[in-house]
């Protein structure tokens, strides 16, 4: 992926001026804060696509995508819409857009590259039941036209796809079955190894330039100051360690910046409401587990989603990162903390958490509905010993039914948290991504699933404002050509249930 030399555009006094103020005022002209897919997203697309001189990521692990982004903290999943049955045709066409834009993204890189970020597998959603079944084929009738490389699956095409799913001793399972599938097309993504090739390639496409690209790994935003037309920056290094390339700058402790994103999980809304903004939110963390089992799928396999229930159902796919292992899953655990396995967050979610009548209101809603009582109660079951993996395995053989008990085994280590936001104004859970726009050039993002899924998308988003406010220049052509544009609405919060 070599730089093109950028198309100049007509410039407006506006914009003249902006890129004309003295580049000694200023450290970095864009700070993104979060070393996750999302803030490698922004980094590669601001390199590659603009022409401003100096960008600076702040991350405070000492290796980028430890987080959510991991490649075991999630369902390593491409969410295109066509087999999420929580997606109104409406998001599911949204969706679509900047999924594609992670498939086409790929076919920039070198094949070795590629192949270690992006997974061409069948994937299908299964259907179990009349009722289902009936449900699954209007929505069939109705998704169809918009996604042509659907196909309507009856028990013995299933057979064909997933032998594990249709089969039980080489003779059709006794349900009702019918599945919606896609043979063949970018379903998997290793969003850790996708988060090293946004920041490879962001430094391939300032490589023979004067333009800088500055990695400061192992450092914290302790706080951000308005500063004139920017910001002052506070930083410090960070507590948490780890191997890999540390880039940090030992005597600096403040960074100005023109113009700052931060897209740091939950952590954007701890940083915000540190600084007084998005006090309106409170913080619902959502983890989730998996199981492992022997090598059984040979694709991604979504079920039906319960309407009545705002978390995803389980899944079943081979793993890209353990060979020979399948991973079902997610459960969904209420957890009191901001990141899975890190009991010191526990402290950051009763910040964010900021408990009032608003607050106990939607908590009151979400347990006072049975199913999703109940439904909360028994994935709490399922993390305890000896009886959470007896639960699980009836629910996983919804999709391979003749699992056995000795084939699961709980994947230890691999889960993360998904920061569902409430909001206290409105007394309702908010089950999309939230931008909190704290001021010109200052803006915090939350990206709860599909926020992998959207990261090129979402980082357009915050291209386009950076351009409108410092007047760079942005070649679109080469944009459009190589990624393409999704729609507008794409940033739009949305009310749909997460998909894993």
């Amino acid at each position: 992926m070599d730089p093109a030399p950028l198309i100049p555009s007509a410039d407006s006094q506006l914009e003249t001026a902006a890129r004309d103020q003295p580049q000694a005022l200023w450290d970095t002209d864009v700070l993104i804060v979060g070393g996750g897919v999302c803030g490698a997203a922004l980094l590669f697309e601001l390199a590659r696509y603009t022409d401003l001189q100096r960008l600076t990521l702040v991350e405070r692990y000492a290796e980028l995508a430890q987080v959510n982004s991991k490649a075991s903290s999630n369902s390593q999943t491409i969410h295109c819409g066509d087999i999420e049955t929580n997606y109104s045709l409406e998001k599911a066409l949204s969706v679509q857009r900047t999924a594609a834009m992670i498939g086409r993204y790929s076919e920039l890189l070198e094949p070795l590259v590629r192949d270690r970020c992006v997974f061409r597998t069948p994937k299908l959603v299964l259907a179990v039941g009349e009722e289902e079944c009936r449900m699954l084929r209007q929505r069939f009738r109705q998704f169809a036209p918009h996604f042509p490389a659907m196909a309507l699956l009856e028990a013995e095409q299933i057979a064909e796809w997933e032998p594990q799913v249709a089969l039980i001793d080489d003779k059709l399972r006794p349900e009702t079955i019918v599945a919606i599938g896609i043979r063949h097309s970018p379903t998997a993504v290793d969003y850790e190894a996708l988060t090293l090739s946004f920041v490879d390639e962001a430094r391939r496409a300032i490589a023979g330039t004067e333009r800088e690209l500055e990695m400061r790994l192992a450092t914290t935003v302790e706080r951000i100051e308005p500063e004139g037309e920017g910001f002052r920056v506070h930083l410090s290094p960070s507590p948490l360690s780890g191997g890999g390339e540390t880039q940090t700058a030992a005597e600096t402790t403040v960074l100005r910046a023109r113009h700052v994103v931060v897209a740091a999980g939950a952590h954007s809304l701890l940083l915000a409401q540190r600084l007084g903004f998005g006090l309106e939110y409170s913080c619902l963390p959502v983890a989730g587990s998996f199981y492992f089992t022997p090598d059984l799928l040979n694709g991604k396999v979504y079920t039906v989603q319960n309407d009545r229930l705002p978390f995803a159902a389980i899944h079943g796919d081979p793993d890209v990162r353990a060979p020979g292992q399948t991973r079902f899953g997610p459960t969904a655990l209420l957890l009191p903390l901001l990141e899975r396995y890190r009991i010191a967050t526990f402290w950051d979610f009763l910040r964010v958490l900021r408990v009032d009548r608003a607050v106990l209101a939607v908590l009151w809603q979400l347990f006072g509905v049975a199913d999703i009582r109940n439904y909360i109660l028994r994935n709490l079951l399922f993390e305890l010993p000896w009886i959470g993996r007896r639960l699980f395995l009836a629910d996983a053989r919804k999709i391979v039914p003749s699992l056995q008990l000795s084939d699961l085994r709980k994947a230890r280590g691999y889960g993360g948290i998904r920061p569902q936001l409430i909001d206290r104004r409105s007394r309702r859970l908010l089950l999309g991504e939230i931008r909190i726009e704290a001021m010109p050039g200052l803006s915090f993002n939350v990206t709860p699933s599909p926020g992998g899924t959207c990261c090129l998308g979402n980082a357009l988003r915050d291209l386009e404002t950076i351009v409108a406010r410092l007047g760079c220049r942005f070649d679109r052509d080469r944009f459009e050509r190589e990624l393409g544009a999704p729609h507008p609405a794409v940033a739009e919060t949305s009310n749909a249930p997460p998909a894993a």
